[in-house]
């Protein structure tokens, strides 16, 4: 071992540095051009030509691809829906494992690091990764959904349809189909996602950390394929990291606009349509542009901090005007119901009810792992100093506690206006609008809609710049310092495949895409479980 300096590290750490990882890493081959760019060459160019075709092919063909996006999703979610929630499954297994044995001891930058944050700003930092445009597209939508089909909003002629309901139905019994609707919910913001995230940030981190190899995807892979992560197969890995993230970016983006426009027009009249969300792309594009150009302080990190503020302002609302107790009281319920409903939901085989897990939990898998490279990133430079055991604990547990509460406070605020109000205005609206139809029953309605737009716009602008230094960051060969040009070009094209998406198909475009990106990339998140696995028991501490 030997002590090298870290560029991400605070001002005079040292990082002890397994020198049996570092032969042969600059074999990455770096290009400085004419215009001051600094990137992977492979990496870079093939990534940024499928970027740039899908772009042009799609804003070409739109009315053929629209179809072809439709039929792509429908074929991944119902053939492959054991696949993607049997990897759920192994992602949760393996964290919980790691975290259980002796593998836990080792300490995430080597014997004598010490943690950069403390327990606050760390915990604080989780949950902010843990907020984003999903949470407020689906934070009413979803546990209204999930009620409605359990309690008999899609009755067939004979009865309830028990292939729409999670787990079939509770037809009749709101209190059931409540605890159903919302366990079903949190089964997707909960422990599955994070640790699809917690397994590539702690490779990433202990890849980076401990071993001395660059901040990129292919270097959790250095104890399966050795020197060759440094040659195609290595390209591939991390063109296949900058699509999935990407994409998933894209398809974020997307929900985000949809919502955007539907609060507009909700509020001021603003027309419906693919005009105005391409206008509001187009402007939040331009926005992260400014943020990305600002740089990572003074742009992301403020922004971040304005988006908290805002979300922490929104729920404490909610929470004080609506239903406080019942809120308070169905979270630990809604927590019960989840753990409880647990094994059910995540069982791969022999499902009933085949729109939501293939329509709902295949999706939202495949999204969850087309972000992972993003969010891991982001988790893993936050986490040094950690143990493996403290940081796979506190990944798993305090995000998904934070989504647990957001999704109560606003999911379960409208189902009680459903069951008590006899109030149908949000059951009725369009996903996008659910949030704003749940507002308009509280309180100073127009104001906090008009909060709820601004936040969605923040998420929007905060997911894109940060979105877009995680991909430069792999596509520069893991440099965290790499040139402006090459930031502005991936956040300029983020905003690009939103659009041909919207175009092209519109929420099911970015679906199709977010689970085609997914596919593949679930597959390297398998395999670097068992590098994570061999990267930790050649340890010190694990030793």
């Amino acid at each position: 071992m030997t002590e090298t300096r870290d560029p991400m590290a605070p001002d005079g750490a040292v990082n002890p540095i397994d020198t049996d990882y570092k032969v042969g890493q600059d074999n990455i081959i770096i290009n400085v051009g004419p215009f001051g760019l600094d990137i992977h060459n492979r990496v870079f160019a093939v990534s940024g030509l499928l970027v740039v075709a899908f772009v042009v092919l799609t804003l070409a063909f739109q009315n053929q691809v629209e179809p072809l996006f439709s039929g792509l999703r429908n074929w991944l979610t119902s053939s492959l829906d054991w696949f993607f929630i049997l990897a759920g499954n192994v992602f949760v297994v393996v964290c919980l494992g790691l975290a259980l044995s002796p593998l836990g001891r080792v300490r995430l930058g080597g014997t004598e690091a010490t943690p950069d944050y403390s327990y606050l700003g760390w915990f604080s930092m989780l949950f902010a990764a843990g907020m984003g445009i999903g949470l407020m597209f689906f934070g009413v939508s979803e546990p209204l959904s999930h009620f409605g089909s359990a309690f008999g909003g899609t009755a067939a002629e004979n009865g309830v349809r028990t292939d729409w309901a999670p787990l079939g139905a509770a037809a009749g019994d709101a209190a059931a189909a409540t605890r159903l609707g919302m366990a079903a919910t949190i089964y997707h913001w909960a422990l599955h996602p994070w640790a699809m995230y917690a397994t590539i940030a702690l490779g990433l981190a202990l890849f980076s950390f401990n071993k001395g190899l660059p901040l990129t995807v292919r270097s959790v892979f250095y104890p399966l394929l050795g020197e060759r992560v440094w040659g195609w197969p290595g390209h591939v890995i991390d063109i296949l990291a900058v699509l999935a993230t990407l994409f998933g970016l894209a398809t974020s983006l997307g929900y985000g606009a949809a919502q955007a426009s539907s609060g507009l027009n909700h509020l001021f009249g603003v027309p419906l349509g693919n005009t105005t969300q391409i206008v509001l792309v187009i402007g939040i594009t331009a926005i992260a542009l400014v943020s990305v150009v600002a740089g990572l302080d003074a742009g992301v990190k403020r922004l971040s901090e304005i988006n908290m503020v805002l979300a922490l302002l929104l729920m404490l609302f909610v929470i004080a005007v609506g239903p406080t107790l019942d809120i308070l009281t169905g979270f630990f319920a809604n927590l019960g119901a989840y753990l409880q409903y647990l094994p059910a939901l995540s069982t791969p085989v022999g499902r009933e009810d085949i729109n939501y897990s293939q329509g709902w939990t295949a999706f939202y898998w495949a999204w969850w792992i087309s972000w992972s490279p993003f969010v891991g990133m982001f988790i893993a430079r936050v986490s040094r100093g950690r143990t493996v055991r403290e940081f796979i604990f506190a990944v798993l547990i305090v995000p998904s506690l934070a989504c647990v509460l957001w999704m109560t406070v606003f999911g379960e605020t409208a189902i009680l206006q459903v069951v008590r109000d006899g109030y149908q205005a949000a059951t009725e609206a369009e996903l996008p609008l659910q949030l704003f139809a749940m507002l308009e029953a509280l309180p100073l309605a127009s104001i906090t809609s008009f909060l709820a737009i601004i936040l969605v716009v923040v998420f929007f602008v905060t997911s894109s710049d940060s979105g877009s230094l995680v991909i430069d960051v792999i596509a520069a060969g893991g440099k965290v310092d790499a040139p402006l040009p090459q930031r502005v070009f991936w956040c300029t094209f983020e905003g690009l495949v939103a659009i041909a998406l919207i175009l092209g198909g519109g929420l099911v475009a970015l679906q199709a895409m977010a689970v085609s990106t997914g596919l593949p990339f679930t597959i390297v998140l398998l395999m670097s479980t068992v590098a994570v696995i061999k990267g930790l028991a050649s340890e010190p501490r694990a030793r």
